[in-house]
């Protein structure tokens, strides 16, 4: 599974040659170690999860590394080696470099018991032939200030303050944000302190000519039930100020703060437009806009999974109705996925998965199943495509299984 060349080996990086392996990334995607960023938002990839391919001069020339997370999925949470961090030395590439890192990559995320895996690609095109699937959307919206919201009961009763944002709200931010990903799919919680310092993280390299970074809280007395971060750009034309707020979090538990959330951030002086951070696409806020029309709309494509280990993944999650299907799966990378599977839920969406030599209601590649995996794909549409194959009526079926009541999402890129 992870053949390489002649004079190519695959090692562990150790903690003393971090920078190495960065480098190489930094290659791959035109960037630059910054030592005042590093000072406060750290590397946040744990070392013991990093890998890289050593050329025949034992420079680093391809990397990859993973995330140890627990991935909500509809009714729980499956551990999921989240991928990160893969490049290839621009002089190393056409070599087999990145299929033998995924190799490794499946194989030590098996070792390690996680029966998913799940990235952000770079580049869409790449993933699929491994067998991940576009798994959750996301949609980004630039507003008009003062685009007009549907009243919410008890949002004026909630009061709002504002100051810069210091590390010290890491802790308060991961709350909020928790809170706001109660029952979502694919909402991965970042769950050590690396990842939470990046949550506030401001070096003057990140503000792109804005101002440091602003945080406005909603209150309910003393419970903090909104939470949003962001800062905004000076900007001036002919008629005058023209600033742009870019909200970099938006959290918020109920449908009051959320309201008061928004309220706040869509008239606040001097700007013309507001910029959201990736939101779920059945997201509160777009249900409460009065009209939809003015706002730009950018729809892009969110988490991919992989299915890794078949049963265990299938059993890990709960599903929305009873159900008996038979599934044909195709998986050219892993063939202890292939074949034939029962999937019977009972009356609670628990799962038992089998092997059968039943007939097939519905088949389809392991990539389509990773799609259909957090609840937020149709199988009908999938076969619609060519990329599923079954009865309307089966498809529909699994589909009706699979959905999720919110739609998956993560909102931060990892």
């Amino acid at each position: 599974m992870s053949t390489l060349p002649a004079g190519y080996r695959t090692v562990a990086v150790p903690s003393d040659r971090v920078m190495d392996y960065r480098h190489v990334d930094e290659l791959a995607f035109a960037t630059t170690s910054d030592p005042e960023i590093d000072a406060v938002a750290p590397f946040p990839v744990p070392t013991d999860r990093l890998m890289a391919v050593e050329g025949p001069d034992g420079a680093y020339v391809a990397v990859h590394g993973s995330y140890e997370f627990r991935m909500p999925v509809p009714g729980g949470a499956v551990p999921c080696a989240g991928l990160t961090w893969v490049g290839v030395r621009p002089d190393h590439r056409r070599r087999g470099l990145l299929t033998s890192m995924i190799g490794t990559h499946v194989e030590r995320s098996l070792g390690r018991g996680e029966p998913v895996s799940a990235l952000f690609a770079a580049e869409a095109g790449i993933y699929g032939r491994f067998g991940y699937g576009s798994a959750s959307d996301e949609v980004r919206l630039t507003l008009r200030r003062r685009a007009a919201l549907r009243p919410v009961a008890g949002s004026d009763a909630l009061t709002v303050r504002v100051r810069r944002a210091t590390p010290e709200d890491v802790a308060l931010a991961a709350e909020l944000d928790a809170r706001a990903a109660a029952g979502r799919p694919g909402w991965m919680p970042r769950a050590t302190p690396p990842l939470q310092a990046r949550m506030v993280a401001d070096p003057p390299a990140w503000r792109n000519g804005g101002e440091p970074l602003v945080i406005v809280t909603v209150h309910d007395g003393d419970d903090v039930r909104g939470l949003a971060l962001f800062r905004r750009k000076e900007a001036w034309g002919d008629g005058g100020a023209e600033y742009t707020a870019a909200v970099r979090q938006a959290s918020a538990v109920d449908a009051a703060a959320t309201h008061r959330l928004w309220s706040f951030l869509l008239d606040l002086d001097l700007t013309t437009s507001v910029e959201t951070p990736a939101l779920p696409v059945d997201d509160a806020l777009l249900q409460l806009l009065v009209d939809l029309r003015p706002t730009r709309r950018r729809v892009g494509d969110n988490l991919w999974v992989r299915v890794l280990d078949l049963p265990a993944a299938l059993t890990a999650r709960r599903y929305a109705r009873p159900a008996d299907l038979v599934l044909d799966v195709t998986d050219a990378l892993l063939p202890a996925n292939a074949g034939r599977w029962r999937l019977t839920v009972d009356a609670t969406g628990t799962a038992e998965v089998s092997r059968t030599d039943a007939a097939a209601d519905v088949a389809l590649d392991v990539r389509e199943l990773g799609a259909l995996y957090l609840g937020g794909r149709s199988a009908r549409a999938l076969a619609t495509a060519g990329l599923a194959a079954g009865a309307p009526a089966e498809l529909d079926r699994l589909t009706a299984t699979f959905v999720s009541p919110l739609a998956p999402v993560c909102p931060w890129i990892f």
